[in-house]
């Protein structure tokens, strides 16, 4: 039961302070507008000059070709000054690139440092796909004890596709000790946070299951959920 995501590249707005916080914002509704040539004209002095946010926009415009032409050789020369800075959104969007060969050579060694220096600030996305590079033996040795331990802190900090991850890892006993129980509950977890593959693998383990066991499975998933997903399970 092997589960991957689709690895987004996300914009956020933040800022500094004074008139550059103000052009920074004035982006950010333009873009928020969808006048994506005045978002590019507001940040592009605020890039230039190092800012590391308006730098990693600057790239995540270049890769969905918003406002410019399409260029992925652009984008990861921005993401790639804005994850030089430490800046993790960055380093996540970087490490796709490389995993992708978006602009670059398809390089997943590369794509690993980059995701594990995003993962190790707490960057849930970057912990997730660390987590599958892991699983997958993709530019590291496969190691399914450390894809379970990403996982885990990704989907203890909410990220939805790391909790059926972690689910399926229990479900077959991949780097953790096969449990249905502790399966269930992470696929309910993820069901009920809107996933679909959660809830079809929640109704696949169950079949699997006695009934005091799924009960006390969902026990544990509404304890899971009260406690904000830390410290879930028996």
């Amino acid at each position: 039961m092997r589960m991957m995501i689709v690895a987004l590249i996300v914009l956020i707005g933040l800022g500094g302070a004074g008139s550059a916080r103000a052009d920074f914002d004035a982006g950010y509704r333009a873009y928020q507008s969808g006048d994506y040539e005045t978002a590019l004209r507001e940040w592009k002095p605020l890039a230039e000059q190092g800012d590391a946010v308006a730098q990693n926009n600057f790239g995540f415009m270049y890769s969905e070709g918003l406002g410019v032409p399409q260029d992925y050789m652009e984008s990861w020369k921005w993401y790639r000054k804005a994850a030089e800075q430490g800046y993790a959104t960055a380093q996540y969007n970087l490490g796709i690139m490389y995993a992708e060969g978006q602009g670059v050579l398809q390089d997943d060694k590369e794509a690993v440092k980059w995701y594990r220096k995003a993962a190790e600030q707490g960057y849930a996305k970057a912990q997730t796909n660390l987590g599958i590079m892991y699983a997958e033996g993709q530019g590291v040795p496969q190691d399914y004890g450390m894809a379970v331990q990403w996982y885990r802190k990704s989907a203890e900090q909410g990220n939805v596709p790391s909790q059926v991850n972690l689910g399926a890892k229990y479900g077959d006993g991949t780097g953790v000790l096969q449990d249905n129980v502790l399966g269930h509950m992470w696929f309910n977890i993820a069901g009920a946070n809107g996933n679909k593959m959660g809830a079809d693998n929640r109704a696949k383990i169950e079949k699997a299951m006695t009934p005091a066991q799924i009960a006390e499975a969902q026990k544990l998933a509404r304890e899971c959920m009260a406690k904000k997903y830390k410290n879930c399970g028996r």
